[in-house]
């Protein structure tokens, strides 16, 4: 197996910051389109070939599967963000030991979260109302799903560790890779042994395996610092420490936000299978959409962990406001795209009438000002480049979790409608991109003055 030796890094310290941002950007956006669209061929494989019953079990897990996903995927900004100040600082020699201790980390992390997840699975589902007829199979398409986390973990560290250094595009490759064995092996399980929902579960671990192989074998074959060895797997304290600060909060955060979305669940789930179907298939137009926007928030958090750790804080406000600028537009025209061949869209995913009624609405309702997202994501990037990670998290949960909560139990109450509902989405965005945005200017403003002492 031929070795790869240190290769030509993106430069995010001079020149145009335009061009650099979509460069790395846009390969992140497909790459997490891709991986949600094959995600979605899970919704679409047992939407289609194994019934609605089997689609609504599948749905019933998205706010569950959500909470450890975005555990997984927060917790990643540290190592994206730790490395990326250690480029900028020029201390080259730290990194090897913050890659291996980035890794070691993120198997234990994994194993940790698989068993807690199957711990927890039953109570979280009944407590969020899944309804009797669907709750066994969603048990067993989850506790399948839950083996597949140590290995997605691992994927997400070692994507943070390429992203680091500008390598967006190498995710994507294996991503669409393993996505692309999902696809076949959920049309080969379902239809062909007719396994239905344990099928698309199987088919998705499997795919994880693959895509964290693909990165590990990367890291494996370089010969510089991002070298990796299985015998050096090790956790050096000060590194892990550094790490932490940044990516427990972020974690925290998206798991959090997360719980949000147990709770609206519990009031889609009132409206009975049809609209927990209905919700399930609307809500992956959604994740396309807001995959654009975290796109362009992972470009901050490493366009700016750079800049910061090289002092340069004039570049770091020009990365916030492009990518603020960049995230809005670009998620905004994917969300007028879906609300234009709406009915095309989701019948991709159902054939049933009801359930495409509740997928209409919720497409229209929430994807109307999904470019919204972008706001509290990008703000909360930048943060966390310049090395405050915790002020972002309590924002956050304050303006998802809390305010949603409030809203279900006010305005949700007021008027008990599927539409209502939705609604919390845009409300609770607004309410926190504004409140980040202060946060931020404020911090800003302090670093500003601190270097002009």
């Amino acid at each position: 197996m031929g070795k790869i030796r240190k290769h030509k890094e993106m430069d995010m310290l001079n020149g145009g910051i335009v061009g650099k941002l979509i460069m790395f950007a846009i390969p992140l956006a497909c790459s997490s389109i891709l991986q949600q669209l094959f995600n979605s061929a899970d919704v679409a494989v047992v939407g289609r070939f194994a019934g609605d019953k089997a689609l609504a079990a599948v749905g019933s897990c998205v706010a569950l599967v959500g909470i450890f996903v975005n555990l997984n995927v927060g917790l990643s900004v540290g190592p994206n963000a730790v490395l990326a100040n250690l480029i900028g600082q020029q201390r080259r020699k730290r990194i090897n030991g913050m890659v291996h201790t980035i890794l070691t980390f993120g198997v234990l992390t994994g194993i940790v979260l698989m068993f807690t997840g199957m711990a927890v699975a039953r109570l979280v589902l009944e407590a969020s109302g899944t309804p009797a007829s669907v709750i066994d199979e969603a048990l067993l398409y989850i506790r399948i799903y839950f083996i597949s986390i140590p290995f997605m973990v691992i994927y997400n560290f070692g994507s943070a560790i390429l992203r680091s250094y500008g390598d967006s595009r190498r995710p994507m490759y294996y991503l669409l890779a393993s996505g692309t064995v999902n696809v076949i092996l959920n049309l080969i399980f379902v239809i062909c042994f007719s396994m239905g929902v344990e099928g698309v579960a199987i088919a998705t671990l499997i795919s994880n395996i693959l895509s964290a192989a693909l990165v590990l074998i990367h890291l494996y074959r370089r010969e510089d610092e991002f070298q990796f060895r299985f015998h050096q797997m090790r956790i050096e304290k000060n590194n892990l420490k550094k790490i932490l600060i940044i990516g427990v909060p972020a974690g925290i955060q998206g798991a959090i936000f997360s719980v949000s979305n147990v709770f609206i669940q519990s009031g889609i789930n009132s409206f009975g299978e049809n609209a927990i179907a209905g919700s399930s298939l609307a809500l992956n137009f959604e994740y396309f959409t807001y995959d654009i926007a975290v796109a362009f928030a992972q470009a901050a958090v490493t366009f700016t962990g750079q800049n910061y750790g090289a002092g340069n804080l004039k570049r770091c406000k020009k990365i916030f406001w492009e990518c603020m600028l960049f995230g809005i537009g670009f998620t905004q025209i994917l969300c007028i795209i879906f609300m234009i061949w709406d009915d095309f869209f989701v019948g991709i995913y159902t054939t049933s009438t009801a359930v495409a009624a509740f997928g209409l609405s919720r497409l229209h309702h929430v994807c109307s000002l999904e470019g919204l997202t972008a706001t509290y994501e990008v703000e909360s990037a930048a943060l966390r480049g310049m090395g405050k990670s915790l002020e972002p998290s309590i924002i956050t949960v304050l303006g998802t979790v809390v305010f949603r909560v409030i809203w279900l139990l006010t305005v949700f109450k007021m008027v008990p409608t599927y539409e209502m509902l939705m609604n919390v989405y845009v409300a609770s965005w607004i309410f926190t991109g504004g409140l980040l945005l202060l946060i931020y200017l404020k911090h800003m403003r302090k670093l500003e003055k601190k270097a002009i002492k």
